[in-house]
């Protein structure tokens, strides 16, 4: 499996994919953000083309949003040579492209990642799906867009907040594939990074995985390093006020923080790998306040996790800086001691 990516102005992309191709008919979903933001770049370099827009955020990442824009397909009367056009970030890239991966049991579909977020993580890998009762990602399938047009001019839209989020999963790249863009990316504040070089970094590691391991049966369970305590987190503050609620790359900054400690429990890092990611990541994303009595709401949490088999919840952990190992059962006393230890 080769993923097509392009990182080129989507002025210049799209209008070159869409010249090679003859579909049916094109929709564009889109979210409220995206609508007013990112999608006037597309509206007038697209032929005739029907606009889906959906409301914003992850707590609208849900099947009731799918049925809408089901509806709306099949209301245009989409037939199994139409295309879908996602512009937006990785709520937007999961769930359009899920919608549709299962309409008519699969159509082509193109994602435009608009966020940091989306263009160096969500976008690649072919990873489709909703959250379901509270769970992210616990509904979705496998399956490759047919191109990803990443245009680093959208992050110009972009409040810090969401550009920061999505450094977190640069970090991870660099932790688990690149010890030496490690120690260049640590030495250097949030503010001085070169985004067009990272974003290119990024999506070269991720491809590499992926190519390696489509469906995620192991090497690919590396990029889900910091996710198991990280999602478990986002989870619990999703049950938050919307003021209160982490972005996906600040939960994440937790679980690298929280999973770094568990690496260097299972001596797989030394003490000194151990501070300068702690060091790195407290210093960008400051500290989250999690109460001691939500310990073991998060742990209870990590039950869920999509790499756990039966009662054993596995783990991605680092193997020195810029390695990772993967499937590592960790016990509930041990993910108690580094929640504590990040609470310091």
């Amino acid at each position: 499996m080769n993923q097509s990516v392009v990182i080129a102005p989507i002025t210049q992309s799209l209008p070159e994919f869409l010249s090679s191709k003859q579909y049916s008919k094109l929709v564009v979903v889109a979210d409220n953000n995206t609508k007013r933001h990112c999608y006037p770049a597309l509206k007038t370099i697209l032929p005739k083309h029907k606009l889906i827009s959906v409301p914003s955020g992850e707590s609208f990442k849900i099947l009731a949003t799918c049925e809408k824009i089901w509806e709306a397909m099949t209301s245009e009367e989409l037939d199994r040579h139409a295309l879908v056009i996602n512009i937006g970030g990785g709520v937007i890239g999961d769930m359009g492209g899920f919608c549709a991966a299962v309409y008519k049991r699969g159509i082509d579909f193109v994602q435009v990642p608009t966020t940091l977020l989306s263009q160096v993580d969500a976008s690649v890998g072919g990873k489709l799906g909703i959250d379901f009762q509270g769970f992210k990602n616990h509904l979705g399938v496998f399956n490759i867009p047919k191109t990803v047009l990443i245009d680093p001019d959208f992050l110009t839209t972009l409040p810090e907040r969401e550009i920061r989020s999505g450094f977190a999963e640069i970090v991870k790249h660099c932790l688990i594939a690149d010890a030496e863009k490690w120690n260049e990316i640590r030495q250097k504040d949030f503010e001085y990074q070169n985004w067009n070089d990272l974003i290119a970094h990024s999506v070269k590691i991720k491809q590499n995985v992926v190519e390696q391991d489509p469906t995620e049966k192991g090497l690919r369970k590396i990029l889900n390093f910091g996710h198991t305590l990280g999602h478990a987190v986002e989870t619990l503050f999703l049950g938050k006020t919307e003021n209160q609620r982490l972005f996906h790359g600040e939960a994440i900054a937790v679980g690298m923080i929280m999973e770094s400690y568990l690496s260097f429990e299972r001596k797989m890092i030394d003490a000194q790998t151990l501070q300068d990611i702690e060091e790195f990541l407290f210093a960008t994303y400051g500290k989250v306040e999690i109460k001691p009595e939500e310990i073991e709401q998060i742990i209870a949490l990590t039950r869920q996790d999509k790499k756990n088999k039966g009662k054993e919840v596995r783990f991605s952990l680092l193997n020195g800086a810029g390695q990772c190992g993967y499937d590592i059962v960790v016990y509930a006393s041990e993910m108690r001691k580094s929640i504590a230890y990040y609470l310091g």
